[in-house]
């Protein structure tokens, strides 16, 4: 891991290292010709939008983080780039793909209840319903004991304190663009039908976790397995998770919508190949049997004194 000055009283993000909330929506969206000063009013203005709607109720931890495509990033702001940001990289295993759909703009909105997630929302829409397309629109929600929809507890490993802001947060290495994050985002559907005629020890070996109790388990090739990546000194390299799950029962629809913030994309990165590529010593992960990724996108999270800088900038739309 880069080494840093950066600690995590001073880092200039986002609401990044905000702890899980029951409640979340993401929206990711493109850019539509002759968006961009829209965009980038919504962008400036955001922080105050955000306290205006969550003023009345200071108990729902009303957040929501902003993050800007490769391509968008050009149309928005040119030079100088985020040093590490590039498009979403597709990946095609014998048996599995990570696929790169469009993204040009997240919002990954978090709070205690329902009705500020939808506010905020409704008053980003608002605002940008001219200027922008939804390509990804959902409703995720803490479910039992940090459980996914599959039954497992998910966000075991998440970094705490100061090591949280260490994966997560840019520090010395990008100076122009120290307290940014980057955001990598997949949402998974799964074949609940399939994983739940799996026997209860069947799963378990295919997470690497005990279902009741969350314990590790020692199994080669497991999902926990296979989402470990460390350095040229043996060290793990951390990221920090915010998957939640989502569904529509109605639809037969349940899933889990990944986002990992992380200092470097390389981490995720590295994790996704060897999920859906394989190792020297392990095929692809397992959960994939029962899990289809639909979407696949990279996100820059700007720091808080680029976005407060916006309209001091000016770019030829």
């Amino acid at each position: 891991m880069p080494s840093s000055s950066m600690r995590l009283t001073d880092a200039q993000s986002q609401p990044v290292l905000s702890p899980p909330a029951p409640v979340a929506v993401f929206l990711v969206v493109t850019i539509e010709p002759g968006g961009e000063p829209e965009v980038r009013d919504l962008l400036a203005g955001l922080a105050g939008l955000v306290r205006a709607v969550g003023f009345p109720s200071p108990d729902g931890g009303l957040c929501c983080v902003a993050g800007v495509g490769s391509t968008a990033w050009d149309r928005l702001f040119g030079d100088p780039r985020p040093r590490e940001l590039h498009p979403f990289k597709e990946l095609e295993g014998s048996r599995h793909r990570a696929v790169s759909t469009p993204g040009d703009l997240l919002f990954h909105i978090r709070a205690a209840r329902t009705d500020l997630c939808f506010a905020l929302a409704a008053e980003i829409m608002k605002r940008l319903r001219d200027a922008v397309t939804v390509q990804d629109e959902v409703q995720a929600f803490a479910y039992f004991d940090s459980r996914n929809v599959l039954g497992f507890v998910d966000g075991t490993e998440n970094p705490v304190g100061q090591a949280a802001a260490e994966a997560a947060v840019v520090g010395d290495e990008d100076p122009v663009f120290s307290g940014g994050s980057y955001a990598v985002v997949q949402k998974y559907l799964h074949d609940v039908d399939a994983w739940e005629a799996l026997a209860v020890e069947a799963q378990e070996k295919v997470i690497g976790r005990s279902k009741l109790t969350n314990i590790e388990l020692d199994v080669p090739g497991s999902h926990k397995d296979v989402n470990t990546v460390t350095g040229p000194d043996g060290e793990e390299l951390e990221i920090l998770r915010g998957a939640m799950p989502f569904g529509r029962p109605g639809h037969g629809e349940f899933g889990t919508y990944f986002i990992a913030y992380a200092r470097t994309p390389g981490i995720p990165e590295a994790m996704m190949r060897k999920m859906f590529l394989g190792g020297p010593e392990s095929g692809p992960d397992r959960i994939l049997d029962y899990s289809r990724a639909v979407t696949g996108t990279l996100f820059f999270i700007p720091p808080v004194t680029f976005l407060e800088s916006i309209q001091e900038r000016s770019v030829t739309d």
